[in-house]
């Protein structure tokens, strides 16, 4: 049955009541307690949680495998072992980085940001800024931020804050 629909409520797009509906049922009678659905219950079965924990997220990142060499065809390294003369730590990311960010600014302005700083951020800042003043040529800009633990420098120094990071140890 073709129906050509001229306008949103026409008689002729909408079907009849009786034809969209199926055959009215018996009325129901209010005395009568309502029936249960034909539902089952809730059935718990522990037995079967092995099939549903393959399917869950890890909740942490697993440790890096042991390679035969350092550093890996991609360049990551593992962090020796923490040198206690340092008043200062750089926490490796979550997926087990170094915490060196280059970010681009407005205007064209690059900066390069330091992560996960604990303990005497200022010392860490000083010898930064030496090794960064040797190796550049002029002074570094740098933003610290205690709070956040985090180290801001103008400019992309990325390549050079990594290898010095990884020369301290980190």
């Amino acid at each position: 049955m073709n129906r050509v629909c001229r306008g949103m409520f026409s008689p002729r797009c909408v079907p009849p009541l009786a034809q969209s509906q199926g055959p009215p049922g018996p009325p129901a009678d209010p005395q009568e307690p309502p029936q249960a659905p034909p539902y089952p219950g809730v059935v718990e079965s522990t037995a079967e949680f092995v099939f549903v924990e393959r399917l869950l997220p890890p909740s942490r990142v697993p440790d890096p495998p042991v390679h035969p060499t350092y550093p890996t065809p991609s360049g990551w390294s593992p962090p020796r072992a923490p040198v206690g003369a340092l008043p200062y730590w750089v926490r490796r990311s979550r997926m087990h980085n170094v915490p060196v960010y280059c970010r681009l600014g407005p205007g064209d302005r690059k900066t390069t940001e330091l992560r996960h700083v604990q303990g005497d951020i200022w010392a860490l800042e000083a010898e930064l800024r030496a090794f960064l003043r040797q190796r550049l040529g002029r002074e570094p800009a740098m933003q610290v931020n205690e709070v956040t633990g985090t180290l801001r420098l103008g400019g992309h120094v990325d390549a050079e804050l990594r290898a010095w990071l990884l020369q301290k140890g980190f």
